[in-house]
């Protein structure tokens, strides 16, 4: 009988055990899902190798300094230090149908995912001004 009911608390244990982790499963696909909302962003031009010289101008605007580029790639990757330690950025450029481009930045600070909205809105409101202002050749 003591067996019988060991066997009973153990099967729970490993039921409830299961719910939790495909709880928590779930709950990990969805903050990826808000991170990836915030870390990407559509412009309309098609222009892949122009992009990521803007790309790359930003990030010195501000601040990085480029580890690594890879135009075949279509990714330019660089690092910061600021107070807090050292951040890393990583910018993917792709096509999206054929006349828009997705761009892509994700960011690490002292090697965990930066989930702060302000840092990629920064990065993507300085990259949207130096998209318009390459459009319009203004310098």
């Amino acid at each position: 009988m003591a067996i019988h009911l060991a066997l009973v608390v153990c099967a729970a244990m490993v039921l409830t055990g299961c719910v939790s982790t495909g709880d928590r499963l779930l709950d990990a696909d969805t903050s990826q899902v808000q991170l990836r909302s915030m870390q990407v962003r559509a412009f309309d031009t098609a222009d892949r190798e122009r992009m990521l010289r803007t790309v790359v101008a930003t990030l010195q605007d501000l601040g990085f300094v480029l580890d690594a580029g890879e135009v075949g790639l279509g990714t330019v990757s660089g690092t910061r230090y600021i107070d807090l330690g050292k951040m890393r950025i990583t910018v993917s450029v792709w096509p999206r149908g054929e006349s828009q481009l997705l761009v892509r930045a994700s960011c690490e600070l002292q090697r965990k995912p930066v989930e702060d909205p302000a840092t990629y809105q920064r990065f993507f409101s300085a990259l949207s001004k130096a998209v318009f202002l390459d459009a319009h050749e203004i310098e």
